[in-house]
């Protein structure tokens, strides 16, 4: 559970799973206090510090006279074992639900999928409560007796420290992390050698970050990883060959025991090069959203997890996300996918960061409008943004409108658009 949730989400996460424990560290006990006054519940769930001396040390004396032996009870791999909320870009955070063999299989598949070796140490800047860094990092290396390393809170420098000084082999982040990484001024003088294998996800890293990556550090693999929460995350993978090749492609091959196709709108597969919504099945699938079977319905469909990405696929087989259905905008009657013109302007030399979305327009529907976080002490305006992008974009793709401002992310990495329209919208 994300340690940010205000006390109604907290509320929601506790009532809808029928918790019967909150287990919690001391940082959090605020929004704690605040959850138990602020909830409708008579009787909360009960809540247990780590390391608070607050009834620590009274739990800990009553299970002393509890026997050690293993309870006698028998699991099946199909039991429930993991609830997993979405992120919520779209409204209030489903519960995507897993169980042992689905779990059991996402760590199987990112061992063979990454590369991971036995005992390698890893690092922890991503949020544990995302699938991403959950299965893809900790269950595999749990598996392959790996040390975890996990920091409060990504910084830059001490990510760089912690990578030398322990000596990690492997790193997963999302691009903006990435970013902040590639501008650190200690980088060009650290000892990051260890250093194996970067995994990103989460959202499309940019042609220019993903080559200074690569220059900066130029004996380790880099790796892509997309999915979605409800695939475990499984999905499809970019290697590190492919990443040199294709940066802007999203992946080619599926991770291990997944399928993925494209499909139009009468659930046939698309050509190639033709624009799709991006379906994948396979056994790290969810088996649902927890206590919402509208809703699974509507997103599992005779055993495919449909997506909402749209992509396409070229003849070679690399897939490109290039929106979410929600995002696409429609302007005087062409498509314009806001991932495809994030990726030509994040490249310019006085962006940080960046998110375009469509603005309702009385002639044309919808106009583009790109959201801009400058680099510190760097001035960002319409006029340069489509010079720079006027020969990566057609002209009805570049952006009409420009707003200065912070982009808003969730804990995951990823934007959240429908903020971004409805500050636009007044």
């Amino acid at each position: 559970m994300n340690p940010k949730s205000a006390p109604r989400e907290i509320d929601h996460f506790l009532t809808d799973t029928e918790a019967k424990l909150l287990v919690f560290g001391p940082e959090v006990a605020q929004s704690i206090t605040q959850w138990r006054q602020a909830t409708d519940i008579d009787s909360p769930v009960p809540a247990l510090a780590l390391g608070a001396s607050d009834g620590y040390e009274d739990i800990l004396g009553a299970a002393a006279k509890q026997p050690t032996d293993a309870p006698a009870v028998e699991i099946s791999e199909e039991d429930d074992a993991l609830i997993i909320y979405t992120s919520g870009t779209t409204g209030r955070p489903k519960g995507a639900l897993f169980d042992h063999h689905r779990v059991i299989w996402v760590g199987i598949n990112a061992c063979v999928g990454f590369g991971l070796r036995v005992g390698e140490r890893l690092i922890h800047v991503a949020p544990l409560f995302h699938s991403a860094d959950l299965n893809l990092v900790l269950v595999p290396g749990m598996m392959l007796g790996s040390t975890h390393f996990i920091l409060p809170a990504f910084d830059p420098e001490a990510v760089l420290e912690t990578i030398e000084k322990e000596r990690i082999g492997f790193f997963f982040g999302v691009p903006t992390m990435y970013s902040f990484l590639m501008r650190s001024p200690s980088l060009a003088t650290r000892d990051l050698s260890s250093l194996r294998i970067r995994m990103y996800g989460a959202a499309p890293m940019p042609t220019d970050l993903a080559q200074k990556i690569v220059a900066a550090l130029p004996d380790t693999w880099i790796v892509q990883a997309c999915g979605q929460t409800e695939g475990g995350p499984g999905g499809i993978i970019l290697t590190h060959e492919e990443v040199l090749e294709r940066p802007t492609a999203s992946g080619r091959f599926p991770i291990a025991n997944t399928e993925v196709r494209i499909v139009g709108a009468d659930g046939q597969d698309a050509a190639p090069g033709e624009v799709g919504e991006m379906i994948m099945r396979g056994e790290t699938m969810m088996k649902g959203y927890w206590r919402q079977p509208e809703a699974t319905a509507a997103t599992v469909r005779d055993g495919w997890v449909h997506t909402g990405d749209l992509a396409q696929m070229d003849a070679e087989g690399y897939i490109t996300l290039v929106d979410r259905m929600k995002d696409m905008i429609i302007t005087g009657g062409h498509n314009v996918y806001s991932a495809e013109v994030e990726n030509a302007l994040a490249g310019h030399p006085a962006v940080a960061d960046i998110a375009v979305v469509g603005r309702p327009h009385l002639e044309y529907g919808e106009t583009v409008v790109a959201v801009v976080t400058p680099l510190e002490g760097q001035e960002v305006t319409l006029k340069s943004l489509c010079e720079y992008a006027q020969d990566r974009l057609s002209h009805y793709k570049l952006p009409r409108e420009l707003v200065i401002a912070q982009i808003p992310r969730n804990p995951s990495g990823k934007i959240l658009k429908h903020r971004i329209r409805d500050e636009l919208r007044g």
